[in-house]
């Protein structure tokens, strides 16, 4: 069975892709079939898996959305879906803006994702959706297609803060739209453990949410190694394998694993 999770928070410089391209390849690693879906105009996932000229690509998370919508077949998934090492992927361009204004007077609006994903989720282990740092119509599209949310926040206050909203979104999706969706879990990201600002803010997470959403055990440290690696397109782990990022993100995919199989 396929667990579908959405790497979300409004905020961007969270290390949403960072986290979406490492625990990905993490999981791979461990011999899952992993599928990563780019859904955030901006690209990010997509070019640091090299692809720069991201507007050559022919058939992206756009064009099948947009086909959707049209109500088009979609062609077959050998089309639009990239094999890069380890992990699949299903690219993105500046062209998922326009997709966004099109859903706005679509018919089934929030569901226009889950239907694409209908064609392909049966050949993976895992999904892992890429989102906008935004709360429109893209993320509500990938909450309403996932069974699960990872929450990456960086240890600063504005990010701690955003998080009461996000997690109201989410439960206004359970209740309307997805009820199958969880909360895997908080993600502290570019962690510094000597510095008592990323104490506070953790300390000030654990003691607003702790009781109620899952907190990682695994905290992502900051690391220039990890903008190395995109600048060589490739992920911290293929990088700098013996970098603490790259531990932490193997660490997460084990704790992830082990999270799944206590709920089993």
């Amino acid at each position: 069975m396929c667990k579908i999770t959405a790497v979300v928070n409004q905020k961007g410089g969270v290390g949403k892709t960072t986290t979406t391209l490492n625990l990905g390849y993490a999981l791979a690693e461990k011999g899952k079939k992993v599928l990563l879906i780019d859904l955030d105009p901006q690209s990010s996932l997509t070019v640091s898996l090299g692809y720069d000229d991201n507007d050559s690509i022919t058939t992206t998370i756009a064009s099948l959305m947009s086909m959707v919508i049209e109500d088009e077949e979609l062609p077959d998934k050998k089309e639009y879906i990239i094999s890069v090492g380890a992990i699949d992927v299903i690219p993105c361009n500046i062209e998922l803006s326009a997709i966004e204004v099109s859903l706005v007077n679509a018919m089934s609006r929030e569901m226009i994702l889950k239907t694409v994903m209908q064609e392909f989720k049966e050949y993976y282990d895992y999904i892992i959706i890429d989102c906008s740092p935004s709360l429109g119509m893209l993320t509500i599209n990938a909450l309403a297609a996932c069974n699960s949310v990872i929450i990456p926040v960086t240890p600063e206050y504005l990010s701690a803060k955003g998080l009461e909203l996000l997690l109201r979104n989410i439960i206004r999706v359970k209740k309307k739209i997805n009820e199958k969706i969880s909360i895997d879990g908080i993600l502290l990201t570019m962690y510094v453990e000597r510095m008592n600002l990323s104490k506070e803010i953790k300390e000030m997470i654990e003691d607003a949410y702790g009781k109620t959403v899952h907190i990682y055990t695994n905290r992502i440290p900051k690391s220039v190694k990890v903008g190395e690696s995109t600048m060589k397109n490739k992920t911290i782990i293929e990088y700098a394998k013996n970098n603490k990022v790259a531990i932490a993100y193997q660490e997460l995919a084990k704790e992830v694993l082990d999270n799944e199989c206590s709920t089993n």
